[in-house]
């Protein structure tokens, strides 16, 4: 369920819900990425992810998998361009995010939301095939989100990871005040192996009318 604000008549987005008062410690360019959207508008960004996917070829065939979903994409690439697009409906945060890389566009989803424990918890791929909740830090003006625990879903199949085996997720989203630009670097860690996934990058971002 979602929360609304009592001041403005709007729902929260779950990332103010998860922060409450620490969201002012945020970039005030980030606090708004953060924030709620008015109603009738979507969140737009491009950019460029100086690195994004996987480069561990015998992992490929698990991400060949996911990829369909849009959950990870197999393959990596450098320089890639990209667009992003974020909606608030019912108190979750959908978006959107086109890779133009090389062998054609492919589209990740993801959700996130508030689970009835108050913890951030993001749902990736259309439909969910990966779960994953966060605890989540502000340092220095930016969001860092840490996973706690990761899930899988295939049909109806839902399995938690064991915390001795599940990767870890991390997020830093900052704004670099030289460039004018957000930074975004999201990578997954796997125990004794280390860096299996990532992308990171800039983009420039607004708010604006649908239609």
């Amino acid at each position: 369920m979602s929360r609304t604000d009592t001041a403005t008549g709007r729902s929260a987005s779950p990332y103010e819900r998860a922060l409450g008062g620490r969201i002012t410690e945020l970039h005030p360019t980030l606090q708004r990425y953060f924030a709620s959207l008015p109603d009738g508008h979507v969140g737009r960004g491009e950019g460029v992810f100086d690195r994004a996917g996987s480069t561990h070829g015998w992992l490929r065939p698990v991400l060949w998998l996911l990829q369909p979903f849009g959950a990870v994409y197999a393959g990596a690439e450098t320089a890639v361009p990209f667009r992003i697009s974020n909606r608030l409906a019912r108190g979750r945060v959908a978006s959107e995010r086109r890779f133009g890389f090389v062998r054609g566009e492919w589209i990740m989803r993801d959700s996130v939301g508030i689970n009835r424990h108050g913890r951030l918890v993001d749902e990736v791929g259309a439909p969910a095939v990966v779960v994953a909740s966060f605890d989540l830090d502000v340092r220095d003006g930016a969001l860092l989100l840490t996973s706690r625990a990761v899930g899988i879903r295939v049909g109806r199949l839902r399995l938690r990871l064991p915390r001795v085996v599940a990767p870890v997720v991390r997020l830093r989203e900052a704004f670099d005040e030289r460039s004018g630009e957000q930074a975004v670097r999201v990578s997954i860690d796997a125990p004794v192996i280390g860096r299996i996934y990532e992308y990171r990058g800039r983009f420039r971002y607004r708010i604006e009318e649908v239609g």
